[in-house]
């Protein structure tokens, strides 16, 4: 434990910045200085070892007048653009400011002088993050994120001392680089030199002029236990209806649930797999749901793309059925639909651009996605007071959904949701407990054995890039063999996902977790099969899962982009 840990845990207050529970701490920002056994030495605590005996000094005026210059020195470097900042009053840096009060008194950034060198430093290529070195402070929770926790190695330290910063490969656009758009970098920053692309202006500027169009809000299982937090609430904390009425205020005509998607994602993603069992299809079978792992398989592992289900998201199967099936019910134009989601995930930002989730005309089929973030931003900017907002149900009909379905938020959900109507409709008999602990919780890597009338169905569960890079080499050399796989790029899973709202608490994920549980177990349904609405729509529409109609609405195609990409 470090002196910083036991600070925390005690609950005294150490300012950092490049420090974050969930990362290896770098001691870079010199902020979280400490005193230890009256020394004389000013030390990072974050990575200072602490020691038996050990007398520890967090608030002399030495510490304070230190740390407050330390951070004039951070301001005098970076723009003084914090009232048009996406970060807005996320911003670590503008609250340790305005905590020690501290002043730009030092020389300006030579380059705010310079409007061509600004302009170079921002890259805007990504459908998903927009990266401004401007801002940057140096403090490497980006690269941290996306070596160590994703294995991705996108971005590296270039340059040396005041000249250095976080870069791609030979400053490549972030679009020509093997990103898969997870959005970590964007999460684990702590100013605004990375942040989702965002659609807040677009979505505000439409909800004030609608012009005549029918506007759809889509919500995501991950979004109603992290929304609130937004708003000062604790992690995990369920918002369903509030969520829903926010959205009618803000001028939504229909809010469905992406969670009556999810539901049918089972269906259609278990008789897949249960075909494949059945007629020697291509096994392992491996989740199609996060689309940062759909990114991760097209560019470096397209050789995978066999294993991969065919079922679209919850999020491309939802704005499917808004414009394909629901419009023609209600007589409206699907041109005269717009579909919103609200997502966890700024990779679903680059989902939505996928040329095979397009309409007939090649229009989007999701118009705009907000990540969860951006959605508390426009509330704010509504002036709508979040915590003072009743409760209204999702729409329907496409607005039902079971316990399974908002399980898909955390690591394990889709699999357990999956196994709890598979082993169902396969068997003709109930999974023997619908909480199904083995592929539940933290662990990087999951397994599990399960008697599938006689055949013993191997299945595993993965979550976070760097453990599915070293998944896919185990299972190469023959160390993994299972039937069925679930991969998620995010630690956590959606709960994690690189759009939800920042936090540097170290608990954060577990309470979301534990609330997406909750909802769960106090559902009356838990099973997706057992979705009235679902069952209505494939006897009155789809038919059967896997069927002609299922598979031009609710299925996709995937394509290599490895050789694409190599030639860029």
């Amino acid at each position: 434990m470090s002196v910083l840990e036991l600070c925390r845990k005690q609950g005294i207050p150490v300012p950092t910045l490049c420090y974050h529970p969930m990362l290896e701490p770098v001691g870079k920002c010199r902020l979280c200085l400490v005193e230890i056994d009256k020394s004389g030495k000013l030390v990072p605590s974050c990575v200072t070892p602490l020691k038996n005996g050990m007398k520890i000094e967090t608030n002399t005026e030495r510490i304070r007048k230190t740390v407050k210059t330390n951070i004039e020195l951070l301001l005098s470097s970076h723009p003084h653009e914090c009232t048009t900042c996406e970060s807005g009053d996320r911003c670590e840096l503008q609250k340790l400011a305005y905590m020690y009060d501290a002043k730009g008194k030092f020389p300006a950034n030579p380059k705010e002088e310079n409007k061509s060198d600004q302009e170079e430093a921002v890259d805007k290529s990504s459908p998903s993050l927009v990266r401004d070195m401007n801002k940057c402070i140096l403090c490497g929770r980006c690269v941290r994120a996306c070596s160590a926790l994703q294995g991705m190695n996108i971005l590296g330290i270039a340059g040396r001392g005041d000249t250095s910063v976080p870069e791609t490969l030979f400053n490549s656009p972030l679009n020509t680089t093997d990103c898969i758009n997870c959005g970590q970098c964007s999460f684990y920053c702590p100013v605004g030199a990375i942040t989702e692309n965002s659609s807040v202006k677009e979505v505000n500027d439409l909800l004030h002029d609608k012009k005549q169009k029918v506007v759809v809000f889509q919500t995501a299982p991950a979004t109603r236990v992290a929304i609130s937090e937004e708003f000062g609430f604790e992690p995990g904390t369920i918002s369903t209806g509030r969520l829903v009425t926010a959205l009618k205020r803000l001028g939504a005509d229909y809010v469905f649930d992406t969670n009556f998607t999810a539901d049918l994602t089972i269906m259609e993603e278990g008789s897949e797999l249960l075909d494949r069992i059945k007629n020697n299809g291509v096994l392992p079978m491996f989740t199609s749901c996060c689309p940062a792992w759909i990114n991760l398989v097209e560019q470096s592992y397209p050789e995978l793309i066999p294993n991969l289900s065919s079922a679209r998201s919850p999020q491309g199967m939802l704005s499917s059925l808004i414009k394909r099936y629901w419009a023609k019910k209600k007589q409206i134009h699907e041109k005269n639909v717009v579909v919103i989601s609200v997502m966890p995930c700024t990779a679903k930002k680059d989902e939505a651009k996928r040329k095979q989730l397009t309409l007939d005309d090649g229009s989007q089929e999701t118009d705009y996605v907000l990540t969860t973030r951006e959605l508390g931003k426009l509330i704010k900017l509504n002036s709508i007071s979040f915590a003072s907002l009743p409760e209204t149900p999702h729409d329907n009909p496409l607005g039902e959904s079971t316990g399974a379905a908002v399980i898909f938020a955390n690591t394990g959900g889709v699999m357990e949701a999956a196994l709890r109507t598979a082993y169902e409709l396969g068997t003709g008999k109930p999974l023997p407990t619908l909480d199904f602990q083995p592929v539940r919780g933290f662990t990087a890597i999951k397994e599990a054995d399960i008697d599938f009338n006689g055949i013993q169905l191997k299945v595993a569960v993965v979550h976070g890039a760097v453990n599915i890079h070293e998944y896919i080499k185990k299972m190469k050399a023959g160390l993994f063999k299972h039937h069925f796989v679930e991969f998620m790029v995010c630690k956590g899973g959606c709960i994690g996902g690189g759009g939800e709202p920042k936090s540097i608490s170290d608990d954060y994920l577990l309470k979301r977790m534990q609330g997406v549980y909750k909802i769960d177990n106090i559902l009356g349904v838990r099973k997706s099969h057992e979705n009235p609405s679902v069952q209505a729509l494939y006897k009155d529409f789809l038919q059967k899962p896997l069927s002609h109609t299922s598979h031009k609405l609710l299925h996709t195609h995937y394509e290599d982009r490895k050789k694409k990409n190599e030639k860029k």
